[in-house]
């Protein structure tokens, strides 16, 4: 019985962390919008993001013991930067496993991610495919850490539309695993990837 109500108290939580995060995804895009011509009175919306601020610092636990909450368990974490529902800075994306082994995502990428002017910022692309080269790797079979990451960037990668993000593995030899992927804008790719991962794994924090 308490087991059950734990769940459901976790879930709960859940439900309003992703909220609060999404929320905040809205304030950081939207400071990015107003920018300094705007006419809204950013010292009180300092003072008001200040006093959110203040209040979760407050109710957080220690660094230790949320590090520890962040690696509970096995399975996919909730804070990464690419994918993590409790990370604002994550888009998110979101990655499906597909049959044939790959795994794919679709995101829409803003003013947070920008580069070049419209266009999404090649750091980001990074950020993206190396992520979703692991979990491909997780997906299609064994899995480790980034050893080596070459991008090929053909095309300019467009904010506010659509981005199809791919991945997969394609060979393992011994500890050296291999996989490939790409972010595509309308049918054409605009990046792609090759990673090189090492069957490695950093220890959880416990």
């Amino acid at each position: 019985m308490n087991e059950g109500r734990s769940e459901l108290t976790a879930r709960a939580n859940n439900k309003g962390v992703d909220a609060a995060v999404a929320a905040a995804r809205r304030v950081i895009a939207s400071l990015l919008h107003a920018g300094d011509g705007s006419d809204a009175e950013m010292s009180e919306v300092a003072e008001r993001l200040n006093a959110v601020a203040d209040y979760l610092d407050e109710h957080a636990p220690a660094v230790r013991e949320r590090m520890v909450d962040m690696w509970r368990g096995e399975g996919v974490t909730r804070h990464d930067p690419v994918t993590g529902p409790e990370n604002a800075v994550a888009p998110p994306l979101a990655l499906t496993g597909q049959e044939d082994g790959s795994i794919e995502g679709v995101v829409v990428l803003g003013m947070p991610y920008q580069g070049p002017p419209g266009f999404v910022h090649g750091g980001i692309s990074a950020l993206l495919l190396d992520h979703t080269l692991g979990v491909a790797n997780d997906w299609g079979g064994p899995s480790g850490m980034t050893a080596e990451l070459t991008l090929r960037y053909h095309r300019p990668t467009p904010l506010f539309e659509p981005l199809t993000v791919t991945g997969r593995q394609v060979a393992v030899d011994g500890r050296k695993i291999r996989a490939v992927g790409t972010i595509s804008a309308g049918g054409e790719v605009c990046v792609s990837a090759e990673g090189l991962f090492v069957a490695k794994r950093v220890p959880r924090p416990r």
